[in-house]
Formats: structure tokens, C-alpha cells, sequence
């Protein structure tokens, strides 16, 4: 095990100390009683890119932001069951080492099951309330058996770029965002607040793990991490089709062939954009990722990636600005 600098052992440090001042409930802190409410959006549309489709009416566009919104928290969900597994393993390498390190890894793990929690609590809420018909098409245990069979170094490149788009997400797009439901936009309020210091230690563990590899494991890793997007996307088109019929089937009123591919095609993009290239873009990333690769490393990663460089906001107002 490498040895820890004093600047990380602070910095593990300083993640403890906010974890302890902002920690919260979900009964008690964002639930609060509340139930979602319909007549408000739920995910902005500059993630949900609402915007790009012309011909629906403004209850109809709330309604899409709501299907999306209901989406985006069940993702959430689905990821962090990996991420927490993921947290565990790193807790037990981290055992007999700094402590410091230790305690900051256990909250983090423990944080990341109350997270799961609160997502299947929103779940069940969404489900009280919207119409029947709703489908999750990806099983949470599936994918993150499947992500854990990769090495760490993908493992701990993927679990980043997750928790810095989520970062991003909140920052630049769910919070300024006036009009929105007050309990969904709470709910991305408080796992933000958590999900911060995730992000440093995150960053801390690929950072360690990276300077652990050889060059031949490292090259092995960015084959694993294309394959890991690919997968991603994979989940996401399955969720875009199975959300592109939810919505036409409970809008209220029928749409043209035409209309209905022009839906699901904007879904798809939409979710493109939110889980996969908005975070590649998100110059925190860029910088862990491309900092420690070579020129022929990075040009796999981006001719990989160049097939979904369609999918971001086409409308100025609607882009999410990245922060540093």
C-alpha cells in the first residue's frame, strides 16, 4: 500500500469534517411530509433538452421533464449500488493503513447506502403519484457485478466521472433553476451537499491508484473504461426507448410516427448528454484522466467517445456550463 501524503491525509481529513457538519436524514431533512408536485417540473431542461422538441404544449413538456426527472433519480440509484461496493473494497484495503483515510471511506460507503435509500424512497413516491406503466430497465446488482469485474482503475475513472457530473448537474443546472418541484430539486440539494466530498475522495483514490499500475495495466484500464461507457450507453438507449413509450402512452393525446421518433430521439440524446457526455466534458475529469495518459492512450478514448459528440444542448440557453 502507498504511503500517504501529509496534503492527502488533510484532505481526507477536511472530507470528515464537512461530512459531520452537513450530514442528514431522509425522513427528517428532505422528505419532510412533502409529496412531489405535478404541476411542477422536475429535471431542468438543460439536461432534460425539453426545448428541442417544437411541437409539444407546455403541460406536455412538464410532464416530459417529469418522466426524465423520475429517471434520473433511479440512476442515480442504479450507479451507486456499484459505487458503494466499490467504497467497501476500499475500506478493506485501507484497513491496517491511515486511519484518517479509513474513517473518511466508511462515511463515504455509508453515505452512498442512505443514498440508495433515498432513491427507492423517491421511487415508490413517483409511482404513488404518476400514472402505472413506468419501467426501470436496467437490474442495479446486474450492472455493478458487471462493473466490478473490470480493474480498479476503470472502476475508480468511471465512479469520478459520475460523481463530478453529478457535481456539475446540481451546480450548474438543477439549482439555479427557478419553478421547480420544491421536493425534487431538495432531494439533488442535500446529495449534493454529500456527494462533494465523494467526489475529492474519488479523485484522492484514482489518483493513488493510478500511481500504483504498470503502463501495461494502465493501457489494459482505458480498453476497460471505453467498455464501461459503451455499457452505459447501452443502459441508457434501453432507458430512453422504455421512456420515450411511457411518455407518448400517458400524454393524452396521440403522436405521428413522425412525432413519436422525433421524442425518442431527443430522450436518447438527452440521456446521452446527462450521463455521458456532459461529465467527459467536465474539465475536473479531463484533467485526472487525460493527466495521467499518453497521446495514443487519449485518442482511443476520444474516437470512442466521437460518436456521441452530437448529443449536447443545441440551443445556447439550454448548455450546462462546466466548472473547474
Amino acid at each position: 500500500m502507498q504511503d500517504l501524503s501529509t496534503a492527502d491525509i488533510g484532505r481526507y481529513a477536511k472530507t470528515i469534517e464537512v461530512s459531520k457538519r452537513v450530514r442528514w436524514e431522509i425522513e427528517r431533512d428532505v422528505i419532510r411530509g412533502r409529496d412531489f408536485d405535478l404541476s411542477k417540473a422536475f429535471l431542468p431542461s438543460g439536461l432534460s433538452l425539453v426545448g428541442e422538441i417544437d411541437f409539444l404544449s407546455a403541460d406536455e413538456q412538464r410532464l416530459y421533464s417529469q418522466v426524465q426527472g423520475r429517471t434520473y433519480a433511479c440512476m442515480f440509484g442504479l450507479v451507486e449500488r456499484f459505487i458503494t461496493a466499490k467504497a467497501m473494497e476500499l475500506c478493506r484495503a485501507q484497513a491496517l493503513g491511515d486511519q484518517t483515510a479509513l474513517e473518511a471511506l466508511l462515511r463515504m460507503a455509508e453515505e452512498e447506502v442512505k443514498h440508495q435509500a433515498l432513491f427507492r424512497r423517491l421511487e415508490e413516491t413517483m409511482a404513488a403519484v404518476m400514472p402505472p406503466g413506468y419501467a426501470k430497465t436496467a437490474d442495479p446488482d446486474a450492472v455493478a457485478q458487471a462493473v466490478l469485474c473490470n480493474s480498479p482503475w476503470a472502476v475508480l475513472a468511471l465512479t469520478l466521472d459520475i460523481e463530478l457530473f453529478s457535481q456539475a448537474h446540481y451546480r450548474a443546472s438543477i439549482e439555479p433553476q427557478a419553478g421547480l418541484c420544491p421536493l425534487w430539486k431538495d432531494v439533488f440539494l442535500f446529495h449534493w451537499r454529500e456527494e462533494s466530498q465523494h467526489a475529492i475522495l474519488d479523485e484522492l483514490e484514482f489518483v493513488r491508484e493510478n500511481g500504483r499500475v504498470s503502463a501495461a495495466e494502465r493501457d489494459i484500464g482505458v480498453d476497460q473504461l471505453i467498455g464501461l461507457v459503451g455499457a452505459v450507453d447501452g443502459i441508457v438507449q434501453a432507458q430512453a426507448a422504455a421512456d420515450t413509450a411511457y411518455f407518448c402512452a400517458i400524454a393524452g393525446r396521440a403522436f405521428s410516427s413522425a412525432q413519436q421518433e422525433r421524442i425518442g430521439a431527443t430522450m436518447l440524446k438527452a440521456y446521452r448528454w446527462q450521463y455521458i457526455v456532459s461529465g467527459t466534458m467536465e474539465p475536473r475529469f479531463q484533467a485526472a484522466l487525460f493527466g495521467c495518459l499518453d497521446a495514443v492512450q487519449t485518442q482511443r478514448i476520444v474516437s470512442a467517445l466521437a460518436p456521441l459528440s452530437y448529443a449536447v444542448p443545441s440551443q445556447p440557453d439550454m448548455a450546462l456550463p462546466m466548472a473547474a
